[in-house]
């Protein structure tokens, strides 16, 4: 991608916040879908989805206007929580690690555009936002948070075996939709050809 932002990135983009926005706070209705203070929300399966379809800079982009947007005080984060206090929040991490999660999702299929590279590339993604978001959760309830009772690093991991099992079958989901996407749309749509005229330039 070159300096210059088009406005069909900034629909896209768009778009992908506002699926973000919808995923975080998707189960606000159901408050007992929380474990150990993470809701369990559709966030990783959206940044997934923004790291294949759009790739890694406009995908690892659009997560950080997510963030950013968050921590300016718009209320897209879990349970419409948003503003800069939210940085040493205990789930912080796991809104961090999106950008990441996008970028490198996108820099994987972007090599070779199969459907078991796009498995490999959403499951990636998937490790990277636990290993990164967890370990987060875990300093914040060492150094700066108050620490639930018998707390170890163990017990922070044992809380993401819960909704483990979910984000495996929604990043499986994510890389099928987001390759079928890719083969009947993507591939042929003005966003690809300009993406890969940036690239030639």
């Amino acid at each position: 991608m070159n300096k210059r932002i088009s406005a069909l990135d900034i629909t896209l983009g768009g778009m992908f916040v506002a699926l973000m926005a919808v995923g975080a706070n998707i189960t606000a209705i159901a408050p007992f879908m929380e474990i150990g203070g993470v809701p369990i929300t559709l966030q990783t399966f959206f940044a997934i989805l923004a790291g294949l379809l759009l790739g890694s800079r406009l995908g690892a982009f659009t997560l950080t206007v997510y963030m950013a947007l968050g921590l300016a005080g718009a209320r897209i984060f879990a349970q419409f929580s948003g503003g800069p206090s939210q940085l040493i929040s205990p789930t912080f991490g796991f809104i961090l690690s999106f950008i990441l999660v996008a970028y490198v999702v996108g820099k994987i299929v972007e090599r070779k555009r199969t459907l078991p590279m796009y498995i490999v590339a959403a499951l990636t993604g998937l490790v990277i936002n636990y290993v990164f978001g967890t370990n987060w959760l875990y300093m914040a309830y060492i150094f700066w948070f108050e620490a639930p009772g018998n707390f170890s690093y163990s017990v922070a991991w044992a809380w993401m075996l819960v909704p483990l099992p979910k984000d495996i079958v929604l990043s499986i989901i994510a890389a099928v939709f987001g390759y079928r996407l890719e083969k009947s749309f993507v591939a042929n749509s003005s966003f690809r050809k300009q993406s890969s005229s940036q690239k030639s330039a």
